[in-house]
């Protein structure tokens, strides 16, 4: 046994001794958390995985209810001004941090100016460029924090100015880049204050014990407004990205939810769990990245044609997966708010083209391009480690057989795998995009050039370095534009651009999977498969 599992073997016996111990004092809440928090910092995080955590002990101006729907959180009110530009926020009266710290105005102030001050590299602040400001401060082009467009009036009152109208702004408040962060000791530890003995909160539950490989305990907060709402005492929010482990521990009673499963055991779970495997489409889209920088193989647009056009996305979701997705041509989810009507959602010519016709033309191009069976491309494909990922990149490896490309499959950990991504450090590659907040800006901006800072540029969360000026001038004229209709035109415009670019491989359009314990209440499923643990009780 090497010296790894051992750690994990005893580190898991640990952490299974300590929720016997709890069990009989406390209602204590299971959940499969899937992968590894790189971080609880609400500036520093990026996945659905950090999220369910951050979301539970901080809470921003607005938080979800049970169906995730935007609700007053720390703030108890707001007035918008006539021309839909200046928000006044009302604290609540009483709020706190964890260690009897106000929390006051000023808290989101600070937090805004780090979340878009360059030095904090916060790849999500973008979310909130809709703020006055904030896309400059965070270029490097205005360095007064002051003049971000956030303001403490008074220790209750926050006023927040806009570029321009936001239709989605509210909903967007609801994401972690808008949380607050505990000014006093961000100031006295710095990026050091999320550690477990510094860290303090002012959400629903407050984080007690982080083991980094193995779980995340947090115990409810009883000087949280709602405290007297809240049902369950404490939460293990356990690592597992071995979805068939995780399955296994289900059925043994060790976890009561589920965040995933292996799509092949969905039918073994209606027939034998009825009602507890909830599938339920959602605001997201999976894809793959090709890295576009100067001189990779995947600049050339006709070699990203073939790839992209010889997938047979029909086949992923019924057959591979098993699941019933659905499959994605373009770039927005449909049921997007904000956006043109689905008889008028991107479809391009050729994916009525039959197969055998696609996979002619794409060989043609691979031919153009200098490669074919006789001198085949070779690529890299990774993707984070997760059996349906698997599946998903062994069929597609097979459909690009014969086009002469060659697949090396290459899997890591979450983390890693998505350090590689936003270092360029691959040449094709899975990812995942749920939507923050339903508006075509959302997954669009995904698209946009990378931010120039001090001499190199951020790409933030475009993985594949796709650039293209038509697009990003269309994104921005987008952005001021108040006629909501112009607008969804627009964007419309430049999906169809970088769609016809193929600046990325659109494969299906999620949905949610979960499995719940029927000792679980208070579960809604929702198109953002967000359920904060506040809303849950558990029969024991």
């Amino acid at each position: 046994m090497t010296f790894t599992t051992a750690f994990k073997a005893v580190t898991t016996a640990g952490a299974m001794a300590l929720m016997m111990s709890t069990a009989a004092s406390a209602v204590t809440l299971q959940l499969h958390n899937g992968g590894d928090p790189g971080t609880l910092d609400p500036h520093k995080a990026s996945g659905d995985w950090e999220n369910r955590v951050i979301g539970d002990y901080i809470e921003g101006l607005l938080t979800e209810n049970a169906k995730a729907e935007a609700i007053p959180g720390q703030a108890e009110s707001w007035e918008i001004s006539e021309d839909g530009t200046v928000y006044t926020f009302t604290l609540r009266d009483g709020i706190q941090w964890s260690d009897g710290t106000p929390v006051t105005a000023g808290d989101f102030v600070f937090a805004f100016q780090r979340l878009f001050n360059p030095a904090t590299a916060a790849d999500y602040a973008y979310l909130q460029f809709p703020i006055l400001n904030s896309a400059a401060i965070n270029a490097g082009e205005i360095t007064d924090l002051d003049e971000l467009g956030v303001k403490a009036i008074d220790d209750k009152t926050l006023e927040i100015t806009l570029e321009a109208p936001t239709p989605f702004f509210l909903d967007a408040l609801t994401h972690y880049t808008a949380y607050p962060v505990p000014q006093h000791l961000v100031e006295e530890f710095g990026d050091n204050w999320t550690r477990v003995e510094n860290i303090v909160g002012n959400g629903p539950y407050l984080i007690k014990e982080w083991l980094p490989g193995s779980y995340v305990r947090s115990e409810k907060n009883a000087d949280y407004y709602d405290a007297a709402n809240v049902q369950i005492d404490e939460v293990f929010y356990h690592v597992l990205e071995d979805q068939a482990a995780a399955l296994n521990r289900y059925r043994a009673g060790e976890f009561d939810i589920l965040t995933d499963f292996p799509a092949d055991q969905y039918q073994w779970l209606q027939d034998n769990l009825p009602g507890e495997a909830h599938v339920v489409p959602f605001l997201g889209v999976y894809y793959y990245v090709m890295n576009q920088e100067e001189g990779n193989v995947l600049s050339d647009v006709r070699i990203r044609e073939a790839l992209s056009t010889t997938i047979v996305r029909d086949v992923i979701g019924p057959d591979i997966l098993g699941t019933g997705e659905l499959p994605a041509y373009g770039w927005v989810p449909p049921g997007t708010n904000n956006y043109v009507d689905e008889a008028d959602a991107y479809m391009p010519e050729w994916a009525e083209t039959p197969y055998e016709e696609r996979v002619e033309r794409a060989v043609e191009l691979m031919t153009e391009a200098g490669y074919g069976p006789s001198n085949p491309l070779t690529l890299q494909l990774r993707y984070n480690t997760n059996d349906n990922h698997q599946r998903i990149a062994v069929a597609i490896a097979a459909m690009w057989e014969p086009l002469g490309v060659r697949v090396e499959l290459f899997n890591a950990e979450t983390a890693v795998h998505y350090d590689a991504l936003r270092a360029g450090d691959f040449q094709v590659g899975r990812a995942g995009w749920l939507l923050d907040y339903s508006d075509p800006s959302n997954t669009l901006d995904l698209l946009k050039t990378g931010i120039s800072q001090d001499g190199t540029m951020n790409w933030g969360n475009n993985y594949g370095r796709y650039s293209n000026e038509e697009f990003d001038a269309l994104m921005v004229q987008a952005s001021t534009e108040l006629d909501l209709d112009a607008r969804a035109e627009l964007l419309a415009q430049a999906e169809k651009i970088a769609m016809d670019e193929f600046a990325a491989i659109p494969i299906y359009w999620y949905v949610s999977k979960d499995v719940v314990s029927p000792r679980i209440s208070g579960f809604e499923e929702n198109a953002k498969n967000i359920f904060r643990t506040r809303w849950l009780s558990k029969s024991e």
